[in-house]
Parts: structure tokens; C-alpha cells; sequence
């Protein structure tokens, strides 16, 4: 049973364990809570009459309502209720960040620990899955109207998720062998279990959706292609995949894997053991899940570079806990600068160390390299991991308006893009974001499709949408 005191974060950790100290059970899927101590954790609520967790949720869930009903004991309830603005409750509450989102606006955590709504909701879909109640919506008569999907991430399946319960065939076309886009390639098992996103996709296939594999949009056919096979509109969910680049010298020597590449060939199933030494560049969740996937490859000394402080980390506090746990040291206010090889092999990072200058409005302090710092790592493998970018590929052969980041230009409403029967959400808007964004915004741009083929105002009685 996973605790609260399993989950409790100690304000000081160790730079590195000694081998005895380390974990080392790598085959963990951590237990959620039991009913007595879920039953418990609900009594925390304090049940607010205008609750700052549900603002601080991207996707606004009324989360003391399904709190209250399982407080009550009325399970079933509380888990249609969360579904009723969540199409991913079972994913969502494995890996979102809650801490910076619906925890993070507690107001029990503004004097002491927030109440664990995500193990709240991650209780309640357990509880539906071990009690065989149907997680299935009754499916609506069909429409003789067709949509393509293309991405088969959070947000490509809650677009399928809410059009099709309202009688639309909806197709979801996915470069991948695997469904799931980053759920399925981006996210370690040991996080999020593969079955839990099998099942969404035995549920939309039980609503009549369509999952092609193995098509990339934009190369195997392109959206006009979609439009002329009869599709009356296209959602555009392609996620963010790209790897960003270190830009430094000795990038391209073999021992070198981005982030997002690495987590997708080892998801994938591809037998990859990096070597003894492993060296991760970043903060966010990716590192995490690089250098911790790393460790489970076979991988036996494995470190983080990043270039602020552990304070400024964006991970989840939890998942750097548990990083460290294992064994992992987190080599703070240091950035690499070369890569240095041998017979186009990498043999060593050259590195400098950092200071924090000045900060931003938002109160993070920008990185500067203290000359003449200059230190060096021996390791069989680097992978960067400070980012990702979108794919616009996708939307090839047609005069779409972007950002200069490469992602799409959407009505801040509807998702439109700017060719009328193209909607897009999640990474391909934003950019690189949590799940529950994605799913919000794919909600909005399902009811926009709807209206589209309904041929009704697309804007009428809604308002901004708040996933940003």
C-alpha cells in the first residue's frame, strides 16, 4: 500500500548513496491506496465553497464533489462525476503533475500537506476496475460523419473519446507501431502501466473508433488526402516528439541520445543498454524518466547535470525523491559544453559550472557560467533532455499560420486552426505540456468539430479556453 509517508518528500537528501542504501526493486508499478486509507485521506478535505484545487486543475475538475462522494462511500458516483470533464481519469491520476496543479492550489497545503487528490482519483478508477464495474459510456446512434484524428496521445484520444459518444466514426491515424503517442513512448511503464492505456483504447473501440498504426500524416498521406476520403474535419494532436539539441560541439558522436528518442526506442521494446556511466542533461520529468529507465537498462552509475538549483527543478518533487532513492546524484548549477570522443565514439563531457543571476517576473533566476570553471565527465552515453519540440509535418500542404516555436495558431476558443475544418490541442498548441492540458484542450475542440458538422456557431455561450 503506498502511504503518506512513502510519498513524503524529506526536506534534505543525500548527494549519493552508498550501494547498500540504493533501490534496487526496478519491477515496482507502486501500489495506490487501500479504502480505509482513501476513506481517511477524503476526511482531509475541507470541502471549500470556492475550491482553488479546482482552478488550480487544468481540466477543472469538480474534485470536491467526487471527493464528497467518496467520503460517502458512493464510488461509482464519484467516478462519473470525474469523467464527466476528465476523459483520462485512470492515466491523468498516475501522471500528472499534481503538486503544481490541483494540490498545489490546496488550501490544506498552504499550512501543511495537501490533500493527495490524485490518489484520491487514482482510488476511485482502481476501485471501478477491481469492483468489474463497466467503465463504459453508452455509445450515441451514428452519424453519417467522419472525423480524422491524427496522434493517438491524450489529446488525439479524448477528441475520439467525446465524438464518439456523440455518434461520430472517428479515425485515429498513428505514425507509431504502438497507440498512445507519448503515454505509450514518452512515459516508463513503471509510471504509467501499459494496460491502463490498453483499456482506454478497448473503450474507444467499443464507441467505434478506428486505430490506423504505422501512418505518418504529412508522408503516407496528407490532409487533403483525409478531406478527399470524405473526412468532414481533421484534429491535429501529433504531440510533442522532436528532441531539442544541445547545440555543442560532438553532438552527433555515437553515445549521444536525446531524450524523447531514447525513451521511444526503449518503450518500444529495443534491448538498449547505454553502458556503466550515463550522464542525463535536464530537470523536467524527461531527465527523470531518462536516467531512471537508464538505471533499468543495466545502466550502474548514473547522474543528472542540470543548471540551476534543485529548487527550480520543474519534475515532480516525488519523482525526484524516488530518483534519488535509487541512486541517482543530481549535479546542480552545471551545463555541459562539448562533447568530447574517440574514434567517433563519445569518452568524456566537458562541463562548466554555473551561477544564478538575475530573475524573471515569474521569479526564476537566469543561469550564468562562472569563467574558467571548466570540469570533466568520463561516461559511455549522455542524453539530453531539456526539451521538445512539435512536428509540423503534419500539416504539410496546407497554409497553416504558426508560431515561431512550430506549433499551430488556434482560436482561443474553439481550436480552430486557420483552415477552417483543422482543429488542434495539447503539444502541437502548447508546445510540450502535462496531460490534463491536453485533454482540456482537446474537450473544447471536440464540441468545436461537433458544431463544425452541425454547422452551428462555433463560439456561441463559451468562453477563453484556460489550458494555457
Amino acid at each position: 500500500m503506498e502511504t503518506k509517508e512513502r510519498m513524503a518528500i524529506p526536506r534534505q537528501q543525500p548527494k549519493e548513496l552508498a550501494a547498500s542504501e540504493r533501490v534496487t526493486n526496478f519491477n515496482e508499478v507502486v501500489a495506490g491506496y487501500d479504502g480505509a486509507t482513501a476513506k481517511l485521506e477524503a476526511e482531509r478535505c475541507l470541502q471549500c465553497k470556492k475550491p482553488a484545487c479546482r482552478e488550480g486543475c487544468p481540466i477543472h475538475n469538480d474534485i470536491p464533489g467526487f471527493i464528497r462522494l467518496l467520503r460517502e462511500g458512493r464510488i461509482e458516483e464519484a467516478y462519473w462525476l470525474d469523467r464527466e470533464t476528465n476523459s483520462l481519469p485512470a492515466i491523468c491520476s498516475r501522471v500528472c503533475p499534481h503538486e503544481f496543479q490541483c494540490e498545489g492550489h490546496c488550501i490544506r497545503g498552504k499550512k501543511g500537506e495537501a490533500v493527495a487528490i490524485g490518489m484520491l482519483e487514482r482510488y476511485i478508477v482502481d476501485w471501478m476496475v477491481a469492483n468489474r464495474k463497466s467503465l463504459l459510456k453508452p455509445c450515441a446512434p451514428p452519424k453519417d460523419k467522419k472525423v480524422a484524428i491524427v496522434g493517438s496521445g491524450p489529446a488525439g484520444m479524448s477528441v475520439a473519446y467525446y465524438l464518439a459518444h456523440l455518434g461520430y466514426s472517428c479515425t485515429i491515424f498513428e505514425r507509431l507501431p504502438v497507440s498512445g503517442g507519448m503515454l505509450a513512448v514518452g512515459i516508463p511503464a513503471y509510471r504509467l502501466p501499459r494496460p491502463v492505456i490498453a483499456a482506454e483504447f478497448e473503450a474507444l473501440r467499443s464507441c467505434g473508433v478506428t486505430v490506423v498504426n504505422g501512418v505518418t500524416i504529412g508522408k503516407d498521406k496528407t490532409l487533403q488526402d483525409l478531406r478527399n476520403e470524405g473526412f468532414g474535419a481533421v484534429f491535429l494532436g501529433p504531440g510533442a516528439h522532436a528532441s531539442r539539441k544541445l547545440g555543442v560541439e560532438g553532438e552527433e558522436l555515437v553515445g549521444v541520445l536525446h531524450g524523447v528518442d531514447y525513451l521511444r526506442r526503449v518503450n518500444i521494446g529495443e534491448n538498449l543498454n547505454l553502458g556503466r556511466n550515463v550522464v542525463v542533461v535536464g530537470g523536467g520529468n524527461v531527465a527523470i524518466d531518462c536516467a531512471r529507465t537508464a538505471l533499468r537498462t543495466g545502466s550502474d552509475q548514473v547522474f543528472i547535470l542540470y543548471r540551476r538549483s534543485k529548487a527550480e527543478m520543474p519534475a515532480a518533487k516525488a519523482e525526484v525523491h524516488h530518483l534519488e532513492e535509487e541512486g541517482v546524484r543530481i549535479e546542480m548549477l552545471a551545463a555541459p559544453v562539448k562533447i568530447h570522443g574517440e574514434n567517433g565514439r563519445l569518452t568524456k563531457i566537458e562541463c562548466v559550472r554555473m551561477q544564478l543571476g538575475e530573475c524573471d517576473a515569474s521569479g526564476r533566476c537566469r543561469p550564468v557560467v562562472i569563467e574558467g570553471s571548466n570540469f570533466m565527465i568520463e561516461a559511455d552515453a549522455i542524453i539530453p533532455a531539456i526539451s521538445q519540440d512539435v512536428d509540423p509535418n503534419a500539416g504539410s500542404g496546407l497554409d497553416f499560420t504558426m508560431t515561431r516555436w512550430g506549433t499551430y495558431v488556434v482560436d482561443e476558443v474553439t481550436m480552430q486552426t486557420s483552415v477552417e475544418w483543422v482543429f488542434a490541442a495539447g503539444d502541437a498548441v502548447l508546445g510540450p505540456q502535462t496531460v490534463a492540458k491536453a485533454v482540456f484542450q482537446a474537450k473544447e475542440a471536440a464540441e468545436s468539430i461537433h458544431r463544425f458538422l452541425a454547422g452551428t456557431d462555433l463560439k456561441a455561450g463559451r468562453e477563453k479556453a484556460k489550458a494555457e
